[in-house]
This record gives structure tokens, C-alpha cells and sequence, in this order.
């Protein structure tokens, strides 16, 4: 005999008991102000319906007191709404500081996914219970949006230069969870799915440590990267090149040639490489060439993983920066020739 499909999906992170529980909330007042309304029609259909053929009603003033009640119930009821959300979204949107971070990347029709080690899988996730997870997510083509149903977490991949939406969760709960491609993305749309599997922390490990996981390490693939490209005749660590330092650079304030400043995140990096003249550092010109359609996500990756690893380094005091463009010429990450 075949189980029954349950209501919800299960609950297998942190953000599904609070989202379930607010969707339980707007589901039970919306039920029972229909079924209120609903009431209240058919009994004021019988209790007030014309008599006789030639009977008046009665003139109706209307009671203050009644509109201001469904002026001010609504009001509070549409507020709590809208702050128990707000409260989910807040902290949906702020990642925490010990995550571990994997990239996700969507192309018609599959999902590539690098774990922090390099070891790479297709259309599978593999994570350890109890651990803050972040993914980056970026796309080879169309929009995609990259649903976890049993977390209760979704977000759109996007292409672009300089285009990374990140999202994290902690998984609560060993298993295997489906995942979707939840953006209509081309004919194949519908098998553009995989499985989050959740593994104890010590099965984790074990699995990570699993062959294949040596050759594809980031860091290692983006400094061959970037000495291939021949970013370092620019970006020379003491900061005496013609573009800007990588050292320390990642997650730091840079200082750009407008007067603005700009936190060098994954973004600003893939932007950096893609479209270098896009925001130029503060004292150096725009002498980067761009490195479109010369990469592949995976390269911008480990590029990006490489810059990331400079940070126990000193940061020169010329600049901070990978320049996009903004004077940086030759940067793994902001360019590459």
C-alpha cells in the first residue's frame, strides 16, 4: 500500500519550522474570515430577505465603530504578517560568519557544484548536518533559481559580469532532499533537478577526503590560473605594480578613482575580471583588458578561491584592490591576459 504524500515538505533545516509556521498563520485567518464572510452571507440571505412583494427596508446609517473594526483588525493582522516575515527575511539575508561555503552553478539543464576542497558533483549537493551552509550561485546562460523544498529556501541564479546571489541554511536533519530549478530556463526545465544529501559531520569528512578532491583545489587551479595569465607582472604583491595588490584584498574596503568605496566580495572580484573598467581603484588607470568570454565559471571560481587565500598577507599601501578595470591590468581575478 503506497504512503500517502505528506502536506508539508519535511522539515530539514532552520528555516522551515519558522516559515511553516508563519504560512500556517496567514492560511488559518484567511480560512476564517472566508468561512466568516461566508457565514455571515447566508445567514443575512435568509434573515433579511423581502417578505413581501412591496416591503422597504430599513434606512441604514451605518456604526462607526464597525468600520473602524475592520479598518484596524485587518491593519494588525496584515502588520504581524508582514514583521513575522521580515524577521525570517532579515536573518535569511544575513549570513553568518562561520559558513561553509560552496559554489553552485546553473547551465541548461544541470547543476555544477564545487565543494571548499574542489571536489566537484553534478546535479548532487553533499553537506554536513548541523553546519551553516552558503552558497554562491552564478549561471552559464539563462536566469535559474536554485529550491530546496525541505529547507524552505530558494534563490535566483543569475548571468551577468558581475551578477552572484548567495543564500544559507543549516540543515537539522540527516537525508536525501530533492532540489528544483524553479524558473521556467528552456525545454529541458523540468529535469533540472538534483538531491541535497545531509551527512553526519564525521560522514562528511570522510566523503570529502574522497579521491578526486587533491587535483581540483581552488586555491591551487587559480594560482596556476593566475600565473598563467600573467597577473602577476601587474598585480605585484608588494604593491609597486602597475595594478593593485591582491593581498588582504578580499572582504576589504577599496577605495575607487569616483571617491566611492566598495566591499571586494565574490561580486566585485567576477566583476573585476568580466568587465575590469567597471569601477576603477583610486590611483591607478584603466589599463585592464577583459577577460569575457575567456573563462569559465569554474576558472572565475578558483581565481576567486586563490585572491581569497592571500589574506594572511600584508596589504601594500599604494592600493587594496583588484582593480576592475580600475587600474588593475592584469589580475586573476581582475584580469587576466
Amino acid at each position: 500500500m503506497q504512503s500517502q504524500l505528506p502536506l508539508y515538505p519535511p522539515e530539514a533545516s532552520n528555516f522551515a519550522p519558522p516559515v511553516d509556521g508563519l504560512m500556517i498563520f496567514i492560511t488559518s485567518v484567511c480560512v476564517f474570515f472566508a468561512a466568516a464572510i461566508t457565514f455571515a452571507i447566508i445567514y443575512f440571505f435568509f434573515k433579511y430577505h423581502r417578505k413581501t412583494p412591496d416591503a422597504v427596508g430599513v434606512p441604514i446609517h451605518g456604526d462607526s465603530r464597525l468600520e473602524a473594526a475592520w479598518i484596524i483588525v485587518p491593519l494588525i493582522l496584515a502588520m504581524v504578517m508582514f514583521s513575522w516575515g521580515a524577521v525570517i527575511y532579515v536573518d535569511y539575508r544575513h549570513t553568518p560568519s562561520d559558513t561553509l561555503d560552496i559554489y553552485v552553478v546553473g547551465k541548461q539543464w544541470m547543476w555544477k557544484i564545487q565543494q571548499p576542497n574542489g571536489l566537484k558533483e553534478i546535479n548532487e549537493l553533499h553537506v554536513p548536518v548541523g553546519r551553516n551552509i552558503r552558497l554562491t550561485l552564478a549561471s552559464e546562460d539563462v536566469i535559474h533559481d536554485f529550491f530546496v523544498p525541505a529547507f524552505r529556501v530558494k534563490m535566483d541564479v543569475i548571468p551577468g559580469n558581475n551578477h552572484y546571489n548567495t543564500m544559507w541554511f543549516r540543515p537539522t536533519k540527516a537525508g536525501r532532499y530533492h532540489f528544483f530549478c524553479s524558473q521556467y530556463c528552456g525545454t529541458n526545465h523540468a529535469l533540472m533537478s538534483g538531491w541535497v544529501i545531509v551527512m553526519e559531520p564525521t560522514e562528511y569528512a570522510a566523503w570529502l577526503s574522497g579521491s578526486g578532491a587533491g587535483e581540483g583545489n581552488p586555491v591551487a587551479v587559480g594560482e596556476k590560473l593566475f600565473a598563467e595569465k600573467a597577473c602577476a607582472t601587474c598585480h605585484v604583491a608588494n604593491g609597486t605594480g602597475r595594478a593593485p595588490s591582491l593581498n588582504g584584498l578580499f572582504d576589504a574596503k577599496v577605495l575607487l578613482a569616483d571617491g566611492t568605496s566598495v566591499t571586494a566580495d565574490e561580486a566585485y572580484i567576477r566583476e573585476s575580471i568580466l568587465q575590469p573598467n567597471a569601477k576603477i581603484v583610486a590611483g591607478y588607470q584603466p589599463l585592464m583588458p577583459t577577460f569575457q568570454g575567456q573563462l569559465t565559471e569554474e576558472q572565475i571560481i578558483a581565481l576567486t578561491a586563490y585572491i581569497k587565500s592571500l589574506q594572511s598577507q600584508p596589504v601594500p599601501a599604494k592600493g587594496s584592490g583588484v582593480a576592475p578595470g580600475g587600474g588593475a591590468e592584469t589580475n586573476p581575478a581582475t584580469e587576466k591576459r
